[in-house]
This record gives structure tokens, sequence and C-alpha cells, in this order.
């Protein structure tokens, strides 16, 4: 998942795909990075705020090994999601999508507004040990300002209208474009089906917050091989390798 940004500033904080609370907007490239040594190996030592990027132990992503699951009867996830104009950012990480207020989901009850979406090549998330082509991670937060991240994991197949969208208006890297006559909906992002895998867990980017719900949804989305091809020429890997569960319970719905 990748940073939450001020608007002038990515959903990262302490939520999202990289950086620390709910912020939204672009900012800077930071100084780590997915290789090299600024790659997730060293993310911990770059800055004493990284510090849960290696102490931690609700980190994300996992591999969801679906034998050691706990299935049972979870309340389903209600998607609330409204068109919005078009607020796209470049932030050195992802390509991320801010989103306007007034969409959100509930979980038993409990409402978490949608704040941004961003995506990784390859997925975060394995599923009994494979990635996905890519993933896109819709960041959320409640009034209190905690997180949940649904995670639509993206297989190769038939083009996505709104990925074709998102790629014919992207902007430059640090740049970030709004455009009013433009309207993006994320729920064409999601699977007809929407039963999910949930756990706690963490941003999958520095500074690494914890205190994320995580729901990943078990059927994936398609997008086109030539979508993840155009993608892949800003950003041909960015994703955080998977992480010890160190005893987290995955649940299951059914």
């Amino acid at each position: 998942m990748s940073p939450i940004t001020p608007r002038c500033a990515v959903v990262a904080g302490v939520l999202l795909a990289a950086g620390t609370t709910a912020a939204r907007a672009q900012e800077p490239a930071h100084h780590w990075s997915y290789s090299g040594e600024t790659g997730p190996a060293h993310w911990a030592k770059l800055e004493e705020d990284f510090a849960t990027c290696g102490k931690g132990k609700s980190q994300s992503p996992i591999d969801v090994r679906t034998h050691a699951v706990h299935r049972g009867a979870l309340p389903a996830i209600q998607f609330d999601y409204q068109p919005v104009p078009l607020d796209i950012v470049d932030n050195g990480h992802s390509i991320q999508v801010n989103y306007a207020p007034g969409s959100f989901i509930t979980v038993d009850g409990h409402r978490y507004e949608l704040q941004q979406f961003h995506f990784h090549k390859p997925s975060e998330e394995r599923v009994d040990g494979r990635h996905y082509d890519m993933v896109a991670h819709l960041v959320h937060k409640d009034d209190q300002g905690r997180a949940a991240v649904v995670a639509v994991l993206l297989s190769s197949g038939a083009a996505n209208p709104l990925v074709q969208t998102l790629w014919d208006h992207r902007p430059a890297q640090g740049k970030e474009i709004h455009d009013e006559a433009v309207r993006v909906d994320a729920a064409d992002l999601l699977p007809a089906t929407k039963g999910y895998y949930t756990f706690a867990g963490s941003l999958t980017t520095p500074p690494c917050s914890e205190g994320v719900t995580w729901y990943v949804l078990k059927a994936p989305s398609q997008v086109s091989s030539l979508q993840i091809g155009q993608f892949s020429v800003s950003y041909p890997m960015n994703a955080r390798p998977v992480q010890p569960l160190h005893g987290r319970a995955v649940r299951a719905s059914e």
C-alpha cells in the first residue's frame, strides 16, 4: 500500500501505502525505495520514524495460507462508492487517486471513508505463495482516524475501463492532475463477488505504522496485459516482501 500524503504533499501515515496518517496529495519523493540500499531490508534504519518496519509484529503484506485461515460467518463489506472528479498523482512510489469525501465501506456497522487508492506490481499480498500481476489498495479511515484497506487482486485478462482512464491521464512523476471533467468510480475496480480474508496489519510502506485492518478480496479483478505493461514503464516492481505473521489470526468469510 503506498503513502497517504497531504493535499500538497500521499494516504500514508498510519495507514497507507506508505506514509503516516491520512493525508492526501503529493509530496516530494522520499529517499526510501524498493531495491538496493534504500530498499525494504533497510527501511527501518533510514529514519527513526521507520523503526516499526523492522520491529513491528503486525506487519503487512502477508502470504495468506488458505489451509490455515479461520473460516466463519463474518459480516459482509458493504461498498458505497460514488463517482468523483479525477485527482491523480504520481508520488514517486505509485500512481494514486485521491478520493473526494462521500464514499465509504461499512463492516458490521462500522463506517470507513475512502481516502485514496493506488497500485502495486506485483501484488504485495500472496495467496498460498502466489503473487497476482498487480493489486489495488483502497485506503479508508474512520472518524477516529483508524485505517482499513481493501486489497483488490488484479490478474491479466480483459482491459479495465477505469484503469485505462487513469493511465490515459497519468501525470509525470511528482506531479498531480485534477480534472473536474473526468469522473472516476472506485467501484469499477471491484470483483463481482466480495468474500474476503481479514487480519490486523500495517502500512506496507514506511513508516509501516500498525493498527491497520486489512480486507483482501478473494476474487481477483482483471486488467489487460497492456495495462500492466503501461504501469510497468514507471513501476516495474513496487511491492514490499511478505512479512511474518507472528501468531496473527487470518479469518476468511464464507
